[in-house]
């Protein structure tokens, strides 16, 4: 198995991720990649030279109009003496009742982030971590080429200036897999998603076709990652 950590810190090296007397705020959504990243800039925070603090987030969208069981998350971060804040919200009445929208994923991602960057404001964070992977910047240059006829990416670090705050993404440089073997071999406490799009979205096509076309390209996730970097694609 990689050195997953390692993986990480190379990622926050590279794009200057991390400054001294940093507050990060790590967005939790109770999923096997948040987790990860939260655990991972933990570990990272005792040994990285610039000092910072990691504060996790959860904007509970609600899906069904009930409040997701985040307890053992909580638990989680409650045996590693991090702050845990839960917002819920209406999220998943607006996108999935009210709105009824064709592609829900967009906007309940805009309106979880929205709700994150104002906790962020009112706790005194400076920068909210993200848990994209490699295979998420895979996937996203190829739904902007497919469905958007364009070159383009999510970025490694974003400022956003109206809120004053960074956008980091440590996990650039991780692959699903590894992830995945990772939490499951430390039993992180994956909280299942209740949302009714799971499964089912434009991005679990894109996946599935990128699977295909590994068959006759085996290397096709690192050599798109690599020609991204090599065409500064956003930030990269």
């Amino acid at each position: 198995m990689k050195n997953l950590e390692g993986t990480v810190r190379a990622a926050i090296d590279r794009y200057h991720m991390i400054e001294e007397g940093d507050r990060i705020a790590v967005g939790v959504s109770g999923g096997k990649d948040s987790l990860y990243l939260l655990d991972s800039l933990i570990s990272i925070s005792r040994y990285y030279p610039k000092h910072f603090t990691v504060t996790a987030l959860t904007a509970d969208p609600c899906f069904g109009g009930t409040p997701t069981d985040f307890s053992s998350v909580q638990n989680f971060c409650r045996t590693r003496n991090i702050p845990y804040i839960i917002k819920r919200t209406r999220i998943g009445t607006i996108v999935f009742e009210k709105q009824q929208e064709e592609n829900p994923c967009s906007l309940c991602a805009r309106m979880r982030r929205g709700i994150l960057h104002n906790l962020c404001r009112e706790e005194g964070l400076n920068k909210l971590a993200l848990g994209h992977h490699l295979d998420d910047a895979v996937q996203t240059f190829f739904m902007n080429l497919f469905y958007g006829g364009k070159l383009g990416c999510f970025s490694p670090v974003t400022y956003l200036s109206r809120k004053s705050i960074h956008m980091i993404r440590p996990l650039i440089f991780c692959e699903e897999r590894d992830i995945q073997r990772t939490v499951q071999k430390r039993c992180f406490p994956v909280v299942k998603s209740l949302c009714p799009a799971d499964g089912v979205t434009a991005r679990k096509e894109i996946e599935l076709r990128i699977c295909e076309l590994e068959k006759d390209f085996p290397d096709i996730r690192a050599k798109t990652v690599g020609a991204i970097q090599r065409g500064t694609l956003d930030g990269w």
